[in-house]
């Protein structure tokens, strides 16, 4: 079994500030990290952290942003293979986050928007494989590789971060679609119902997740509507939550748990990321994870 991540490698420059800028502000901050990030990266991490089998396709640039981007996905054990080396600038993002941990994300794909569905091999593509996608590559490449994954049997995660660019049609071969509250409201829109995970997967004809941040997670499908709250936690920065959360879901079902149970792992690992700073240097293992679940 294997989790196969298709998405962006990003190397993230993380800025503390004391509230997010509005627009034309200038806020100065209290201190700068770099780290890798990406929605790729991080959830490929988040999901290799937690026990699954991970490979990643990608790409990054020839600069000095592609060693850093890399490294924590090494470090995790992610096979990095089918990851091209290509002329132009890693893809980096701008984060601030301010005193509650909020934040405030500006990307500059680089070569990530060069990334080609041609690097996945068809025999990666069988049964035994989780696909995981998001937005952050491009959209034309997602759907042909989509299209593959539902004619070889690999189930499909689509995280429709950002919302966009796939065809109603493509993203219905999908096992399951992750959105945020607002993704689910853009979907809605597209499809002409409302923004109920059970509308939307009743439009679709697959399943529809919808993250709620402090509020949980819901789940929709032809039975109706599981609903999964969140653990508490005291937020310090939220920025890698949602990307453990689909990290984990995938590394749930890959090892067979129901969707329930691979919910409920997967709001208890988005909890802990939530709990320190960062993106990948957040993200839990499992035996954190576990601990968690066992107290809960």
């Amino acid at each position: 079994m294997t989790v196969l991540v298709f998405g962006s490698i990003n190397l993230d420059l993380i800025f503390a500030l004391p509230h997010l800028p509005s627009a034309g502000e200038t806020v100065l901050g209290t201190g700068l990290r770099t780290e890798p990030g990406g929605k790729g990266a991080n959830q490929a991490v988040a999901a290799a952290r937690d026990g699954a089998r991970v490979a990643l396709a990608g790409a990054v640039g020839r600069d000095a942003f592609a060693a850093p981007a890399l490294a924590l996905l090494r470090e995790a054990g992610v096979d990095l293979s089918r990851v091209a080396t290509l002329d132009g600038a890693t893809g980096c993002a701008a984060i601030g986050v301010d005193r509650d941990g909020r934040n405030q994300i500006m990307v500059a794909p680089g070569v990530n928007l060069a990334v080609s569905a041609a690097q996945v091999e068809d025999a990666a593509l069988g049964p035994d494989t989780v696909l995981v996608v998001q937005r952050e590559t491009d959209a034309g490449e997602i759907a042909q590789l989509l299209l593959r994954a539902a004619a070889r049997g690999a189930r499909a995660i689509v995280n429709l971060a950002p919302f966009g660019g796939i065809a109603l049609d493509v993203l219905a071969t999908a096992a399951l679609i992750v959105v945020n509250a607002a993704e689910a409201e853009a979907l809605a829109a597209a499809l002409g119902c409302g923004a109920e995970p059970a509308a939307l997967a009743g439009r679709l004809g697959t399943r529809v997740l919808r993250t709620l941040g402090e509020h949980g997670a819901e789940l929709g499908d032809g039975a109706g509507t599981h609903r999964q709250p969140a653990f508490p936690v005291r937020a310090v920065d939220t920025t890698a939550a949602g990307d453990a959360f689909v990290g984990v879901l995938a590394a749930s079902l890959d090892r067979g748990l129901g969707f329930a149970a691979a919910m409920r792992r997967a709001a208890a690992a988005a909890a802990l990321a939530c709990t320190r700073a960062g993106t990948q240097a957040s993200l839990p293992g499992a035996a954190e994870t576990d601990a968690l679940l066992a107290a809960s």
